[in-house]
């Protein structure tokens, strides 16, 4: 009895209050309840106060205090609303630390990089991008190829007598043969030299390496290097016995000094076995050889390449004989890559257009 009396009392007395009250805030607390009930039609779970929901919400802040309790939230969270309000209105939004991202186009020209080029790692691709006057790190680029789930190129270790190889490499080269099975299992030897900048020269491809053909080699190499700005002093081979002494008597006559790796240690002449595995791994592996003049003119192409657009980590990313030096960067980033294949398809290049 004395329950039901307090509440006919409380609203006897909330509507005294209610016609006292001025008609523009009866028409405010209206409007904000009735789109209350909007919000609560739409059908969810639990309800979701978008960014207009939440500024006409905020017009029961011209309401007295007591009435917010009418409202589906909490005072804290008008005041919440309204100070997000205020920050977005007087503050700015701050540049992340850190280097700035990449530009998409450069991302997809390093995605296409990567697709068109399974065996390049990630540092082969940053010297493209130098040769294309494009400016971007190791690690950006690592980055892009793992976000994209695609594997930098495996860490291999260094050779052994790096420290006497560059002490001594202004004035040495390096010569070994390798050898190539035609697809009727044939087998031809290459022999090759390689400078200290890299340079490789092919210097004769035989089936039959007797030691007459060895020596020629050994006197057109010699007049070769006479147009050297540094004399040679060092000439590195194995203990091969296709390098028979007459070989080594022809390079001694031009003031080189013959330096035999020991026995069974290819990592003494590391620089030419490393290129053996790299004509292998992006050419030869990856063809059929029919005879010596193909096999002749596949290593010319290969050679070319590797001597004017294949990047060295060596040297800094450059190649040995760059044809014309590194464009200056663009204003932009907007000029067509075009891409240059070489061995139908084998080899890439990349240019900007013109």
């Amino acid at each position: 009895m004395f329950s039901l009396l307090y509440l006919a009392l409380r609203r006897v007395f909330e509507l005294v209050v209610l016609l006292g009250r001025s008609a523009e805030r009866k028409e405010i607390e209206i409007l904000v309840l009735r789109h209350e009930l909007g919000v609560l039609r739409r059908g969810a779970v639990r309800s979701r106060y978008e960014a207009p929901d939440r500024t006409l919400l905020a017009l029961s802040r011209l309401l007295p205090r007591e009435r917010w309790m009418a409202f589906g939230v909490k005072p804290e969270t008008l005041l919440r609303w309204h100070a997000h309000m205020v920050k977005r209105r007087w503050t700015y939004e701050h540049r992340r630390p850190g280097r700035p991202p990449l530009d998409p186009d450069v991302i997809a020209l390093i995605l296409r990089l990567a697709r068109e080029n399974p065996r390049w790692g990630h540092r082969r691709i940053v010297g493209e991008l130098k040769k294309l006057a494009i400016s971007a790190s190791e690690t950006s680029v690592r980055n892009v190829l793992r976000d994209h789930g695609i594997p930098p190129a495996p860490r291999r270790s260094g050779p052994s007598w790096r420290t006497f190889i560059r002490a001594q490499a202004a004035s040495m080269i390096a010569c070994d043969f390798f050898t190539v099975d035609t697809s009727l299992l044939r087998r031809i030897y290459v022999l090759f030299i390689e400078l200290q900048t890299r340079r490789v020269h092919i210097a004769g491809c035989t089936a039959n390496p007797h030691g007459t053909w060895v020596v020629q080699q050994a006197r057109n190499l010699a007049l070769d290097l006479g147009e050297r700005s540094e004399p040679l002093r060092f000439l590195i081979h194995d203990r091969d016995s296709k390098f028979s002494a007459a070989f080594d008597e022809v390079l001694r006559t031009e003031g080189a000094t013959v330096i035999k790796t020991p026995v069974r240690a290819p990592n003494a002449n590391a620089h030419a076995e490393r290129w053996v595995r790299t004509v292998r791994a992006e050419c030869l592996d990856w063809l059929l050889i029919a005879g010596r003049r193909q096999l002749k003119r596949v290593l010319q192409i290969y050679v070319e390449h590797y001597n004017t657009q294949r990047p060295h980590r060596a040297l800094g990313l450059d190649c040995p004989d760059p044809p014309v030096k590194p464009a200056s960067p663009p204003e932009s980033q907007d000029g067509r890559i075009h891409r240059i294949d070489r061995l139908d398809g084998l080899l890439h290049e990349y240019a900007r257009a013109a």
